[in-house]
């Protein structure tokens, strides 16, 4: 394991001659104030419009992940067949403000592309997640079953009752996803608190800003108080009634742009012979730039969140600090698992300007506090000697090697999530393949969106699979996944 910890670094410290970590803005510092008295003075914006977005932010989410779940579960039932956990990859490796530039453009800035754009990766997600625990469930229950049984029986007889628990667990967790992931739809258009966001802090009013903020993080780290089993039908209803899920559907632009958008230019005139030069001029102007700074920043990425991971899990432990430290410390990790990457990275850039830095960061705050949380309950479940060190030495010598192997497991994960987060990120001016594919949509040359948009599923596919192969070789629990 430390050979591979050693591998990502020296990969990170080779990608350093390439990545842009300089700071444009003119006074950052200055910027900074601003952002800071902002937060420490909120304005109070108008109610209905602070409630209409908030609703919205939920009514997405819920919708979404609840389309989701309904879907994974339908392709988890069969995820020992191939061709269905590749679609099931295929699903989660797009991420949803990809699938939301798709949607826009069929269905427009409407209810259903803002649902669907979380739907499908989750369900992808979900799928994976139901899946595996379908197959770690306890066999004997199933052996048991007659011969010629059909698969619904068996989906609601034997594996729904054998896993739900762990099933609503996680699927709550997605729930919290969803939030961020429907909140960030709003920097693309649909009516979110991110439209908001996005609009009040380009423009530089903070303090109206603070309060869409402080609203996002609040139904986030609230969300185990108010996410009640029984109250959850009456949420649905609820958002339903909101956002309804089947307004502004053209069946007849959509069959456009499946038959003729999305076509290849020059198969469109039935040039065959151009589509070579084609997708040649698309690899070396877009696909093979975007693959590359994509990677280098990933890898940065990667680098900076276990930094932080492995300085911040000791703070929010028993077997360190003090009471007022750990408070703290557990609010700090909750604020930077509660805000979305693409938020921090847009808040970074207006502060450092546009560059890989701002993304670093943001990448490295969120996803280390992800990890640092998950490895904080890890070190208090741990049974000490009576003769443990103390401080530094009780950290390097005792709990870190016994905790590195989760740590691994978490940082291998994550790093499947920094290669999507990283794409996307890309619309925020970082060439990454999201730069390009979000020109592509931009420009209407839905053709070239499409072609990078395979690149980057590919992408994440492939990543996927090394990651898994790798946790197998170092024996590493597949359980992190549930992350």
């Amino acid at each position: 394991m430390v050979h591979s910890s050693l591998l990502f670094l020296l990969l990170a410290l080779l990608c350093l001659p390439w990545a842009d970590l300089s700071v444009t803005a003119l006074d950052p510092w200055h910027e900074l104030s601003r952002l800071g008295a902002g937060l420490l003075l909120p304005a109070p914006p108008e109610a209905g419009t602070l409630l209409s977005a908030l609703a919205n932010t939920l009514a997405f989410a819920l919708q979404g992940v609840a389309l989701g779940a309904v879907l994974g579960l339908g392709l988890a039932a069969g995820y020992r067949l191939p061709w269905v956990r590749r679609l099931a990859a295929a699903l989660r490796a797009v991420h949803e403000l990809f699938w939301a530039l798709l949607f826009i453009q069929l269905l427009g800035l409407t209810a259903p592309a803002g649902v669907l754009a979380i739907a499908l990766p989750y369900a992808g997600t979900f799928a994976k997640i139901y899946g595996e625990l379908f197959e770690e469930a306890d066999p004997a229950p199933e052996q048991a079953l007659a011969p010629g049984i059909g698969g619904l029986s068996r989906l609601l007889f034997i594996q729904l009752p054998l896993c739900w628990r762990q099933m609503a667990t996680y699927t709550g967790y997605r729930l919290e996803c969803g939030i961020r992931s429907s909140a960030v739809l709003g920097f693309i258009g649909l009516p979110t608190l991110g439209y908001h966001l996005e609009s009040l802090l380009r423009q530089g009013y903070y303090d109206e800003a603070a309060s869409f903020f402080y609203a996002l993080v609040l139904i986030i780290a609230t969300i185990k108080w108010w996410l009640r089993p029984r109250l959850v039908p009456l949420y649905l209803l609820a958002a339903l009634l909101w956002l309804p899920p089947l307004a502004g559907l053209d069946w007849a632009l959509m069959a456009r742009f499946f038959t003729q958008d999305i076509v290849p230019a020059p198969l469109r005139v039935g040039d065959w012979a151009g589509l070579w030069p084609w997708l040649g001029a698309l690899w070396r102007g877009q696909m093979a730039p975007g693959l590359f700074n994509t990677l280098v920043l990933a890898l940065l990425a990667l680098v900076v969140t276990a930094l932080l991971a492995l300085a911040w899990f000791p703070a929010i432990s028993r077997r360190f600090g003090n009471p007022a430290s750990r408070t703290l410390s557990h609010w700090w990790l909750v604020l930077m698992r509660s805000l979305p990457e693409y938020l921090l990275a847009f808040i970074g850039m207006l502060l450092l300007g546009p560059g890989m830095l701002p993304a670093m960061l943001a990448l490295g705050l969120h996803n280390g506090a992800i990890i640092a949380h998950l490895l904080g309950h890890h070190l208090n479940g741990l049974v000490l000697r009576e003769d443990a060190p103390r401080g530094v030495n009780l950290y390097l010598f005792e709990v870190l090697p016994r905790l590195y192997r989760a740590f691994m497991a978490y940082s291998l994960y994550r790093f499947e999530n920094l290669i999507r987060e990283t794409a996307i990120l890309g619309m925020l001016g970082i060439p990454t393949l999201g730069f390009f594919i979000d020109s592509a949509f931009s420009e209407f040359r839905f053709d070239r969106a499409m072609a990078l948009l395979l690149v980057c599923a590919g992408l994440n596919i492939l990543v996927d699979a090394l990651a898994r192969r790798l946790r197998r070789r170092l024996h590493l629990s597949s359980r992190a996944e549930v992350l």
